[in-house]
């Protein structure tokens, strides 16, 4: 909305967003997942990682996601955010060096959804 944008960057924020998108195609050349993301105030915020039921436990999560580490370090980023649910993949994004800085309960209900972070040094 462009009246919050004018406001953010009237106190110094101009709402200036980068996407980040990265594919994983399978042998066959069909998308088989990928990470979106975008760029935002020094920090990127991965939106969405997903990867096909036939290529998981292979490395192409960590690897999306380092990728996407990487372009947001190149973008001067601060660090990373995203947000899992108790029936996703807190234990994966724990592994790479994020933490839980928030929680909601029941959202969706008899779940969590985990807000984290990772602070690149």
């Amino acid at each position: 909305m462009a009246v919050l944008a004018d406001a953010n960057a009237q106190a110094g924020w101009p709402h200036l967003r980068e996407g980040v998108v990265l594919r994983l195609q399978g042998d066959d050349g069909a998308v088989a997942g990928g990470l979106v993301g975008r760029i935002a105030w020094q920090w990127l915020y991965v939106q969405t990682l997903a990867v096909a039921p036939a290529m998981r436990g292979q490395g192409w999560g960590l690897r999306l996601m380092e990728a996407a580490e990487a372009t947001a370090r190149a973008h001067g980023c601060l660090g990373a955010r995203l947000d899992t649910y108790s029936f996703q993949a807190r234990g994966f994004y724990e592994k790479q060096g994020y933490r839980v800085v928030g929680t909601i309960e029941d959202c969706p209900p008899g779940h969590v959804r985990y807000t984290m972070a990772k602070r690149f040094h």
